[in-house]
């Protein structure tokens, strides 16, 4: 029962990405899904940074909770950046270095993660370093990415 149920999970993960795509009639509607992704995922990081840079006091609890947002949200805005999504503040260069953007998404989804186990942990110093790698993955992504 337990593996066919993983079966059916791995095979559901392979599939989402199919289906998430699939469902944008248009590219507006990708354009409108992953810039939704990436405000609510600024948001949330940005509640980290204020505790970061020492603007906030720290409450593991709070930092942990909004890692925990960000690292649920960073694995969906790149199925919304398939062909025929063109438009909005992402730069033609995506669909014309398609493996180069994938390839910075994964470093970012890595650098999100490794900040989410860092914020379970409570350590402030480890929350610190991982931000600042995670926040160096948005800037490159947003250097050569999106329109300024």
């Amino acid at each position: 029962m337990k593996k066919q149920v993983m079966i059916s999970a791995v095979i559901a993960g392979l599939l989402s990405p199919l289906a998430a795509q699939a469902q944008f009639a248009k590219a507006e509607d990708a354009v409108k899904y992953r810039s939704a992704t990436f405000v609510v995922m600024a948001a949330h990081f940005s509640r980290i940074g204020a505790v970061v840079k020492g603007e906030k006091p720290f409450n593991k609890d709070e930092v942990a909770a909004n890692a925990a947002v960000v690292a649920s949200l960073a694995h969906l805005p790149w199925q919304a950046f398939g062909p025929g999504t063109e438009g909005g503040k992402a730069l033609p260069e995506i669909w014309k270095e398609a493996d180069k953007f994938k390839a910075g998404a994964d470093k970012m989804e890595k650098a999100i993660a490794e900040l989410n186990t860092a914020a379970k942990s409570g350590n402030l110093d480890a929350i610190k370093k991982t931000f600042g790698a995670a926040g160096q993955t948005c800037k490159a992504c947003h250097d050569n990415y999106r329109k300024k």
